[in-house]
């Protein structure tokens, strides 16, 4: 299984993190509020900075509410940026700005990453329409990482 690191554990980021916990895959968590007992308790790793999470996670998930959000995370203080390396993804599931979101692509890129934009939409009903996460819309595009997955 893969080292998944998850930025965002509101409405959305909270079961979507969970689903890759029961999935098997070892999660490192970071988020601005208190991280979620649920899923502390089921071995997730809480992290002080979106930094940790990237020196300790393969890929890293966003799942944060709007573009200055996610421009934080990726490249503030002691962001993901400034620990992504060749190889890494990063994968952002926030619904922002499109040109935001290649300018976010090019810069991430530019460290020897691939970069996903995967929003999500639909808020609390849709998330809970979905029993467990698929990662067949991201085989294609990471194929040679494809093993690394489980749908």
């Amino acid at each position: 299984m893969s080292n998944v690191g998850f930025i965002g554990l509101g409405i959305m980021g909270r079961p979507m993190a969970g689903h890759l916990a029961a999935g098997g895959h070892e999660l490192f968590l970071h988020d601005l509020t208190p991280l979620p007992d649920q899923l502390l308790a089921i071995g997730a790793v809480g992290c002080k900075s979106g930094k940790e999470v990237a020196e300790r996670s393969d890929i890293v998930i966003l799942m944060v509410p709007d573009t200055p959000h996610v421009e934080a995370a990726l490249f503030g203080p002691s962001g993901v940026a400034e620990a992504l390396g060749r190889g890494k993804v990063v994968v952002d599931m926030s619904s922002i700005s499109p040109i935001e979101t290649k300018r976010f692509a090019a810069k991430v890129n530019q460290l020897g990453c691939e970069y996903l934009d995967a929003p999500v939409s639909g808020g609390e009903s849709a998330r809970s329409r979905q029993a467990s996460p698929s990662w067949s819309a991201v085989r294609t595009p990471l194929s040679p990482r494809s093993s690394r997955f489980s749908t």
